[in-house]
């Protein structure tokens, strides 16, 4: 395959970031790797847990903590690796450039995993496929993620930011449309699979039409294991609206996967559904989520160019609470399509906004490890929301498989949302001046 073509010398502003205004067909390029991703750990938990509730793969009431189990080693091994192989990524020296050996590599081990994850029926075979599947696509993930701070200038990060929300949103409405489907008709093969094929797809956008940005770093000699340590330094310590930022962001997605994460049982046990109903009305719920999110996604990131990017945050966390306490408590699939509705609205405001915030604040020269110890929130989201509101769901509902145990958990994530407001108040969101990284070209 021919290396994509590279950039000549560009100019970069103090900040580190370029100047140059990117055309919206290379927005799109950038960030339509963001679907493929994040459709992948929407459907496998989806798909698994509907693997629980109807295939009987554990005993009656162990199905949240056995989602746990398969879940919890890989959620580990993704903090570990994409901070880590995103630091890496930032001194990488290829005829590819510094992330996309990464991106292809990554890209080709998560469709091999996903047929082990597809083809296993035990627990233990699950979580262990589950784990290497964390590893290749935090291994992508990672150095993907440094290419909105590397490439896009400073006025156009509210509208790459939203880009990157909506690619996020739909990606993962397109793996959960998917998993419903699989859930319904009872093909839980064809539908893992399925999600490594967009994921492909949308890699090769990446890896053959997106350019590259600054040079790699310069590792004055050290070896590519104290990069890796890098990765991990307490220099991290001193960044405390970065810190503050990254609990907001778990508290805030936790939340949201209470919901996703537990869809199916909320179906099936809360509104009395069986397998083929609970699959189609999982469809039904993610088109109601669809509409608000894509709704809001776009129009809060540009708005958050006018208020700031806070402002917006505080009141998708305050929307999302209403929507998630509406769908708790909702007597019917009817009423709780409204809650849906409005849980949309703020899940689409926050994924643009915070996005845009968290690359204002990084260090741009190194986006790679800072981008990467960001999505530690979102790597741990999922699994913590289990821990937390699987154990509930199990612990309240009982071994009868109550209707009160879902909607325990999702009382849970509306107390998550409020919490995520309250840590974000310490966030400094001015935007980080990096004079001492002004640099004349940016290309490897």
């Amino acid at each position: 395959m021919t290396a994509p073509a590279q950039d000549g010398s560009r100019a970069l502003a103090a900040d580190g970031r370029p100047t140059e205004t990117l055309p919206l067909s290379q927005l799109l390029r950038m960030t339509l790797y963001w679907f493929g991703l994040s459709s992948i750990f929407i459907a496998v938990d989806t798909i698994l847990s509907g693997r629980l509730e109807f295939q009987g793969l554990v005993a009656p009431g162990e199905e949240g903590r056995a989602l746990i189990a398969m879940t919890v080693g890989g959620a580990i091994v993704a903090v570990l690796v994409q901070p880590t192989i995103g630091s890496i990524s930032d001194y990488t020296i290829s005829r590819w450039g510094r992330r996309k050996p990464y991106i292809l590599i990554g890209t080709f081990l998560d469709v091999v995993f996903l047929f082990g994850v597809a083809s296993s029926n035990t627990v233990v075979s699950i979580a262990a496929f589950v784990i290497l599947l964390q590893f290749s696509s935090n291994f992508a993930q990672g150095p993907f993620q440094g290419y909105v701070p590397d490439l896009v200038p400073a006025h156009q990060v509210g509208l790459a930011s939203g880009l990157v929300g909506l690619m996020q949103v739909l990606g993962n409405i397109s793996g959960a449309v998917i998993a419903s489907v699989a859930v319904a008709t009872n093909q839980f093969f064809l539908g893992t699979m399925a999600v490594g094929i967009v994921e492909f797809v949308t890699m090769v956008s990446v890896f053959l039409w997106v350019r590259e940005g600054r040079v790699a770093k310069d590792r004055h000699g050290r070896s590519w294991l104290a990069v890796a340590r890098e990765a991990w330094g307490l220099d991290i310590l001193k960044e405390r609206s970065f810190l503050w930022l990254v609990t907001s962001r778990l508290a805030f997605l936790m939340a949201t996967n209470m919901l996703v994460k537990l869809a199916v049982f909320y179906l099936s046990r809360s509104h009395g559904l069986d397998q083929k109903e609970a699959g189609e009305t999982l469809t039904v719920i993610l088109g109601f989520t669809a509409l608000g999110t894509i709704v809001a996604v776009l129009p809060s990131a540009r708005l958050s160019d006018r208020v700031g990017r806070k402002r917006v945050i505080y009141t998708s966390c305050a929307i999302g609470a209403l929507g998630l306490g509406i769908v708790a408590s909702a007597p019917s699939i009817a009423f709780a399509l409204v809650g849906v509705v409005i849980y949309g609205l703020a899940t689409g405001a926050f994924l643009a906004v915070d996005w845009a915030l968290m690359t204002d604040i990084i260090p741009k020269a190194s986006s790679g490890r800072f981008m990467g110890i960001s999505n530690v929130a979102t790597a741990s989201a999922g699994v913590l929301a289990l821990a937390l509101g699987g154990t509930l769901m199990d612990i309240v509902g009982g071994p009868d498989r109550l209707g009160s145990g879902p909607r325990a958990a999702l009382v849970l994530g509306v107390v998550l949302f409020l919490v995520s407001a309250v840590l974000l108040r310490p966030v400094d969101e001015r935007r980080r001046e990096d004079p001492g990284e002004l640099v004349a070209t940016a290309v490897a």
